[in-house]
C-alpha cells in the first residue's frame, strides 16, 4: 500500500517539503492550507514535475481535512514565520492557536499517524501539538536538531574545505540561543574536530550556528529559512515511513534521560515507523550538562506560555 503524508501549511516552509517529499518518492502527498487556491496550485505545478524529474507519486492540494485521512505522517508547518527583530518566543501566543486546529484536525482524521511539529517555537508547538491530539508521546515529534546539525555541519565544513557529507556533529538542546552544539564529539570522518581547528574558530562556529536562523532572517528580511527546514522535516518522515531507525537529534519528550523529565527537548533518538524507538542517552560533561539544563530552563518558560 502506497504511504500518504500531509503537509499542513502551503506556505515557504511546507510547500519545500512537498517537493522534497516528492522528489524522494516517498508516498502520495496532500498539501493542507486554509487559504483557497494556494495548495492547489503549489500541488499542482509539483505534480507537473513529474514527467520530468521520473516521480510517479501523486500530490492533492486541499482546504479540506477530510482529504487527509489515513496519513502516516502529518507534518505541521502552519504558522507565523520570523522576521528580522523578532525572536522565536514573539511568534508563540498566535503559533499556539494555530498548531492546537492543525495537530487536533489532523489527528481526528488520521489517529494512527507520527507528528512532526516544524512552527517556531518548535519545542513549545511540539509541546502543543502533544497536548492538543491527545497522541502517544513517542509519535509527536519536534524539527529542530536535524536542521541545527546541518547547519554546524555546513559551518565545520567551509572552515575545514571539506565535504559536509564528511562531517559528524550534531546539536541538542533547545531550538534556539541556548541550543547546544556538541565540540567533543564532532568529527571529520573520526578526526575531532577539536585536533584540526582551534578553540577560537569552534567557539566562532558555535556561537554562529546558535544564531544560523536570524542570520538567514536579517537577509531575507520578508521570512525565515525554508530550503533546509523543509528538508530536515521530510528526512524525519522518511526515517519513520521507511521504518530505517536513523539516529537523528529531534525535540522529543524526555523521561529521566539526561537528568531531565517532563519537556519536550532536541536529544538524539532512533526513529522508525512508531516514530520515537527510544532516545540515545550518553554521558555529557559538567559543562554540556549546565548548557542543556538552560536550554531545559528555556523551554520550560516556553510551555508555561501556551497556557496549556
Amino acid at each position: 500500500m502506497r504511504k500518504k503524508i500531509t503537509i499542513i501549511g502551503a506556505g515557504n516552509v511546507g510547500a519545500t517539503a512537498a517537493h522534497w517529499a516528492m522528489t524522494r518518492e516517498l508516498g502520495d502527498v496532500v498539501l493542507m492550507d486554509v487559504v483557497e487556491g494556494i495548495p492547489q496550485g503549489k500541488g499542482l505545478d509539483l505534480l507537473q514535475g513529474g514527467p520530468v524529474d521520473g516521480f510517479s507519486y501523486r500530490i492533492e492540494g486541499t482546504n479540506d481535512y477530510r482529504d487527509t485521512a489515513g496519513s502516516d505522517v502529518v507534518i505541521i508547518t502552519a504558522g507565523l514565520a520570523r522576521k528580522p527583530g523578532m525572536s522565536r518566543d514573539d511568534l508563540l501566543a498566535k503559533n499556539v492557536a494555530i498548531v492546537k486546529s492543525c495537530a487536533a484536525e489532523a489527528v481526528r482524521h488520521s489517529p494512527d499517524c507520527v507528528l512532526i511539529v516544524v512552527t517556531n517555537p518548535i519545542d513549545a508547538m511540539v509541546y502543543t501539538a502533544f497536548k492538543a491530539s491527545g497522541l502517544p508521546k513517542r509519535r509527536v515529534i519536534g524539527m529542530a536538531g536535524v536542521l541545527d546539525s546541518a547547519r554546524y555541519r555546513t559551518f565545520l565544513a567551509e572552515a575545514l574545505n571539506v565535504s559536509a557529507r564528511d562531517v559528524n556533529a550534531m546539536v541538542m538542546g533547545v531550538h534556539g540561543d541556548n541550543m547546544l552544539p556538541l565540540v567533543r564529539l564532532a568529527n571529520v570522518a573520526g578526526v575531532p574536530v577539536t585536533d584540526l581547528l582551534s578553540q577560537e574558530k569552534l567557539a566562532e562556529i558555535v556561537k554562529r550556528t546558535q544564531h544560523g536562523g536570524i542570520e538567514i532572517v536579517n537577509h531575507l528580511k520578508t521570512g525565515s529559512a525554508f530550503y533546509t527546514p523543509g528538508l530536515a522535516a521530510v528526512e524525519m518522515a522518511e526515517a519513520v515511513l521507511k521504518d530505517s531507525r536513523r539516529v537523528l537529534p529531534c525535540a522529543a519528550f524526555v523521561e529521566g534521560e539526561f537528568g531531565i523529565s517532563g519537556c519536550f527537548l532536541g536529544v538524539p533518538v532512533v526513529l522508525g515507523a512508531g516514530g520515537v524507538e527510544r532516545i540515545v542517552e550518553f554521558a555529557l560533561t559538567a559543562e554540556e550538562r549546565a548548557a542543556l539544563a538552560q536550554s531545559e530552563a528555556v523551554v520550560r518558560k516556553q510551555m508555561a506560555a501556551t497556557g496549556l
